[in-house]
């Protein structure tokens, strides 16, 4: 048995940068892993998506060379190989992890984790060898996965998650998409850009129903504008399967509509991993499939702690990263404050980007606000007109009595890059009035920032 100050389960962006931070803080550390170093982000998520989507841009741009001047004949595209290399990028990024778990000195035990009472931890190997470690405290970081419905059980052939999604052995001529979360856009821009078919059902009245209206209603337009098909308020209630594709039954409005298609990509959110990992024999505390943790991630049993997708915060990367930080900085007993998850960005990496921050304009009248609310059309932005990317536009959303920057939306080439201003402002409790006096750089996307902000203000000078 080894023992160690902090024992991690999972190596995502949650656990080994969390394992990183505790290293630097000269704690004695251990990650475990049952697949891969940077678990489903670096691996099957965040990383290899995004490969994907740099391939179907670069596509676009041969499709529209024309509109640039310039001539690309008989462009194509190999699907295999932009397969190929997204692997090989995740695959180069999960080596950066094991590069940085040894610079960092942290032991890393391959196997399945199960804790147990005592803050001992039961590793399985792949040979069925069982190994018990100890420490003094321990952090699940387990991560999650594809969420599956009753009325789509996935088969990994025909009705897949984004795993599956991600590796497909041929391109599919149609497609059918079930949720527009982040996953479901994402993957209809990248297979709609490559010729593929495309078919979005969404439950709720709109898409990317978690952003601001007005996004929605942006994405909607580019996303028909490129070829999309989109279908709101309506619900996949069966699949046959015994065909040589699927034909799904949808509910809408109107009644019922059958879609026929190769594939049927079921994006309609995550399931937590925390089950058979002795949550139960320890005794820690669960609700609605998440581990309930106090603001510094501590569980219900002292010593044991719980960051990242298997809490309730938000399920995203940079949340597990930043939660793992806070939590064993508390742990080495440094004065921390606890995250403010009001001012936690989302990211979006479909053709236009989503990026936002903040409360949606509903919200902020809801919780009582008197707002003052200011848009930017990128139509325009100079820099936009000449990148040809005049698609979506800049909101921001402020308290008219005391300035106080309660929001930020953003749809557009870039804004992923952009909303970070946004986050820092607010952290910063910048007001409007600072931001409109910040000069921004010309010419440059970021200008729609301070131009939106003077829409608010009634001093916009370029619309």
């Amino acid at each position: 048995m080894s023992a160690y100050d902090i024992i991690i389960l999972g190596s995502g962006p949650g656990g080994y940068v969390t394992a990183i931070r505790a290293s630097q803080l000269g704690m004695k550390v251990a990650v475990i892993e049952k697949e891969n170093l940077g678990g489903i982000c670096l691996n099957w998520g965040c990383i290899p998506t995004k490969a994907l989507l740099k391939s179907a841009q670069v596509f676009d741009y041969f499709k529209h060379a024309e509109d640039y001047g310039l001539s690309v004949k008989d462009a194509s595209h190999d699907f295999t190989k932009i397969v190929k290399r997204s692997r090989n990028v995740a695959e180069g990024m999960s080596k950066g992890v094991q590069f940085l778990m040894k610079k960092n000195k942290i032991d890393v035990i391959n196997g399945f984790g199960k804790v147990k009472a005592g803050k001992k931890v039961d590793v399985t190997d792949a040979d069925g060898k069982v190994t018990e470690y100890s420490a003094k405290n321990i952090i699940i970081a387990t991560g999650a996965r594809s969420r599956e419905l009753p009325a789509l059980p996935q088969d990994g052939k025909k009705i897949i998650g984004y795993r599956e999604a991600l590796v497909l052995p041929e391109q599919p001529k149609k497609m059918v998409i079930v949720g527009s979360g982040a996953i479901g856009v994402e993957f209809a821009y990248f297979y709609n850009s490559i010729g593929v078919d495309v078919t979005v059902v969404e439950f709720l009245p709109r898409i990317v129903p978690v952003e601001d209206k007005a996004v929605s209603k942006q994405l909607e337009k580019s996303f028909k504008k490129q070829g999309i098909k989109i279908m709101t308020s309506s619900e996949v209630t069966s699949v046959d399967t015994s065909g040589t594709g699927i034909k799904a039954t949808v509910k809408t409005k109107k009644g019922e509509e059958i879609l026929e298609a190769d594939i049927l990509l079921s994006a309609v959110g995550i399931k937590t991993n925390i089950e058979n990992i002795g949550l139960e024999d320890v005794g820690i505390v669960t609700d609605r499939d998440k581990i309930l943790v106090n603001d510094f991630y501590q569980t219900n049993i002292p010593g044991y702690y719980a960051i990242g997708d298997v809490t309730p915060g938000p399920a995203l990367a940079h949340v597990a990263s930043a939660e793992g930080i806070l939590c064993v900085e508390k742990i080495a007993g440094q004065n921390v404050e606890a995250i403010d998850y009001g001012n936690i960005p989302g990211c979006t990496y479909c053709t236009p980007e989503i990026a936002s921050v903040g409360m949606t304009e509903e919200q902020a009248k809801e919780a009582g606000y008197e707002i003052k609310v200011g848009n930017f059309p990128f139509s325009a932005s100079g820099k936009a007109s000449a990148a040809g990317t005049k698609d979506g536009f800049v909101k921001v959303i402020f308290d008219a009595k005391y300035g106080e920057w309660l929001g930020c939306h953003m749809i557009g080439a870039g804004v992923t890059d952009m909303i970070a201003e946004a986050v820092l402002g607010r952290k910063l409790e910048t007001t409007g009035h600072e931001v409109l006096k910040a000069i921004h750089p010309h010419p440059t996307m970021s200008e729609a920032v301070m131009e939106a902000v003077a829409a608010a203000y009634g001093e916009v000078i370029h619309l």
